[in-house]
C-alpha cells in the first residue's frame, strides 16, 4: 500500500479544469436526479474524462472531485451523497456499490514534513466489492474482490478477497462465503 504514495502535482490546469467541472456539476449535473438522467450524468462525467462503463452510474448528489480520476465498469454504482475527493485515480470493479454517505479520500497531508505537503495514492475496489453506508476508505487501499466493508467502517489497509471487514480502523470479522 504504501509504495503508492506520491506528492501531488496540482497544475493550473488541473485547478482550472476543477473549476469549469464545479460549475458543470451545479447547473448540469446534481440538478438531475432522477435515474432517469443517469446517462445524461455520465456523458457529462465522461466529457471531463471519466472512463464509465455504460451500465454503471452515480448519483446526482454524489460528490466526484475530479472526474477525470475516476473509472468504473460495468454495473458500479457511486450511492448518494457519497464523497470521491480522488485527487488521485479511483477504480471500482464490476458488480461493485459504493453505499450512500461513504467517504473515498485519495489525499493526505505529509505528518512528516514540515512542509506538510498534500500526498495522493489511488483507491482501488475489485469486483463484486460492496463499501456500506457511511464507510471511509483511506489512499493507497486495495479492497479485494468481493469484499464487504461495514458500515461506518475506516478503511486504512488493504482488504483481502472474499472478507467482511467493520470498525474504526476496520478489523476482519469474517469470511464471505456464497
Amino acid at each position: 500500500m504504501q509504495q503508492n504514495i506520491q506528492k501531488a502535482n496540482l497544475t493550473l490546469t488541473n485547478n482550472i479544469l476543477r473549476v469549469i467541472w464545479k460549475v458543470i456539476y451545479v447547473f448540469l449535473f446534481r440538478p438531475f436526479a432522477s435515474k432517469f438522467f443517469r446517462r445524461w450524468r455520465n456523458l457529462l462525467l465522461r466529457l471531463f474524462g471519466a472512463k464509465i462503463h455504460r451500465n454503471a452510474g452515480i448519483y446526482a448528489s454524489a460528490t466526484i472531485w475530479a472526474p477525470w480520476n475516476l473509472h468504473l465498469d460495468d454495473n458500479a454504482w457511486i450511492g448518494p451523497k457519497v464523497n470521491c475527493y480522488n485527487v488521485d485515480f479511483i477504480s471500482l470493479g464490476k458488480n461493485t456499490t459504493i453505499s450512500q454517505g461513504a467517504h473515498l479520500c485519495t489525499a493526505s497531508h505529509n505528518i512528516m514534513s514540515v512542509d506538510h505537503e498534500l500526498i495522493t495514492a489511488p483507491i482501488i475496489l475489485k469486483d463484486e466489492v460492496w463499501v456500506a453506508v457511511d464507510s471511509y476508505i483511506n489512499m493507497g487501499v486495495t479492497i479485494g474482490q468481493g469484499a464487504v466493508v461495514g458500515a461506518t467502517a475506516s478503511v486504512y489497509k488493504d482488504v483481502e478477497p472474499w472478507t467482511v471487514v467493520g470498525g474504526n480502523p476496520a478489523k476482519f470479522i469474517k469470511k464471505r462465503i456464497i
